[in-house]
């Protein structure tokens, strides 16, 4: 694959995001009620996608985290590659925690200071979940769009996001394929040896455990980037150049 973006000019990111609350009750009276409104009208229009036992309550607390609306944002993992003693190594940040505006602040501050017009956002599904997420937050937040975030207006060339989905599907959109199944192909070793995505939410709320979301989320942003090099026809980065920055 013929891809153009400089690998040392990419910076290379993934998400976390959890319903707003720990449960339903725990939002405003008007949020419960169009969340209600939304449960009813998805289990309308996919009857086989819902239990007939799940109620709104239940599945707040397993689909809100999705929505911009009902969810937040607890960890948005970076890397970036860059070259030491001729070889290729990673550099991995996270910004997590309870503060979501804190954290969306600080990622602002970083792409403000550190992406040029020369650099490119890179994730697996990145434009159709994590950038328009976090977008959708920092709104909802008060925190000015970041320019590479701020996509109105632009031509399509000008939007500087490469999607790993993106680039596997081809030209065809009619399946979706995950991470885990394309580190799998690729012989990429996995990132989904502790929990998945389905499990943030109670490690969040019930262990409490931030610093295991980050750890999940960092190995996602190092797989993605193997599997951009293997996009590339690059060698796979060795786990021994790998630094995980204010851990």
């Amino acid at each position: 694959m013929s891809l153009n973006p400089k690998i040392e000019k990419i910076l290379f990111l993934d998400i976390e995001t959890v319903p707003q609350t720990a449960s339903l009750s725990g939002m405003s009276n008007e949020l419960q009620h169009l969340w209600e409104e939304k449960f009813e009208a998805q289990k309308r229009r996919m009857p086989d996608r819902y239990p007939e036992e799940m109620d709104a309550s239940a599945s707040f607390a397993k689909e809100a985290g999705i929505y911009a609306e009902f969810g937040r944002v607890v960890c948005i993992s970076v890397g970036m590659v860059y070259a030491k003693n001729g070889e290729s190594h990673f550099r991995l940040k996270s910004y997590a925690g309870e503060d979501e505006k804190a954290l969306l602040t600080d990622f602002a501050t970083l792409l403000n200071k550190t992406i040029s017009p020369e650099h490119n956002l890179c994730g697996h599904n990145i434009r159709e979940f994590d950038i328009p997420y976090m977008a959708r937050r920092m709104l909802i937040n008060g925190i000015a769009l970041p320019d590479v975030l701020n996509i109105a207006g632009k031509k399509p060339w000008e939007i500087r996001f490469l999607d790993t989905l993106e680039l596997w599907r081809f030209g065809d959109y009619k399946n979706y394929t995950s991470l885990k199944l394309l580190t799998a192909v690729f012989g990429i070793p996995t990132p989904k040896d502790d929990i998945d995505g389905s499990q943030v939410a109670s490690v969040f709320y019930e262990e409490q455990n931030i610093q295991r979301i980050a750890t999940y989320c960092e190995k996602d942003v190092l797989a993605t980037a193997q599997l951009y090099h293997k996009f590339c026809g690059l060698p796979l980065i060795d786990e021994n150049n790998v630094e995980i920055v204010n851990r």
